[in-house]
């Protein structure tokens, strides 16, 4: 079954026993850059600099994919093109969310709700079928820990963690010093067409900003 990069990222924040999601916010802003670059890679929208532009509205076929082009299309109504950092700021809140759903429409995670001393809302959302995580987990060891050449979208994905500093999530048993070394080594390679390296180079700084002020705000 091939998944998108944001519910990769999804599977990845997912606590294996309690099904809940860890680093919310920070993989938030992942999830977000993943529907992103999804459409970079499937033509739908091209990322120049500090600008995003929806180029094609034919649908992909996929559920997740298509929604986020329709509401890229109504938020650039009337303008060519606005901020690469606008976009991830309005959709970060909602990100993980639409890819937890996407995953439950595919059966690879279940929901499961429940209250909280009877009375506040939980959800939950424990995997239905662990072999894509695990074979999610060994193309990205071959990658980070072997070094193995990376395809396109695993080097993107791999990008995508980096810029969102989840290298915890990806690798929680290996120093976070070497694998970010790695994965920053991965995100400015050779590993793709230039057009598809510049919208990924151009992402990964629209989501530093953003992070960056996040993370400040939380320490404040």
């Amino acid at each position: 079954m091939a998944i998108t990069l944001a519910e990769e990222i999804t599977l990845l924040s997912l606590d294996d026993e309690s099904g809940s999601a860890k680093q919310r916010q920070a993989a938030g802003w992942a999830v977000s850059g993943g529907i992103l670059l999804e459409l970079v890679l499937a033509g739908r929208v091209s990322v120049a600099g500090k600008y995003l532009e929806l180029t094609d509205t034919t649908p992909t076929g996929d559920q997740l994919l298509d929604s986020r082009t329709a509401l890229i299309e109504i938020w650039l109504r009337g303008r060519s093109k606005r901020r690469v950092t606008e976009w991830l700021t309005k959709e970060q809140p909602k990100a993980v969310a639409a890819a937890l759903e996407s995953l439950c429409k595919r059966g690879v995670v279940v929901e499961e709700k429940r209250k909280a001393f009877g009375v506040f809302p939980i959800r939950r959302y424990p995997e239905a079928d662990g072999a894509i995580e695990g074979e999610l987990r060994d193309r990205l060891r071959a990658v980070v820990l072997d070094g193995a050449e990376p395809d396109t979208r695993t080097a993107g994905l791999i990008a995508l963690i980096h810029s969102a500093k989840l290298h915890a999530l990806a690798f929680p048993d290996s120093q976070r010093k070497l694998v970010a070394a790695r994965m920053a080594e991965v995100a400015t390679g050779q590993w793709a067409a230039k057009s598809v390296r510049a919208a990924i180079r151009d992402m990964q700084v629209a989501m530093v900003a953003v992070t960056m002020v996040t993370f400040a705000a939380v320490g404040s």
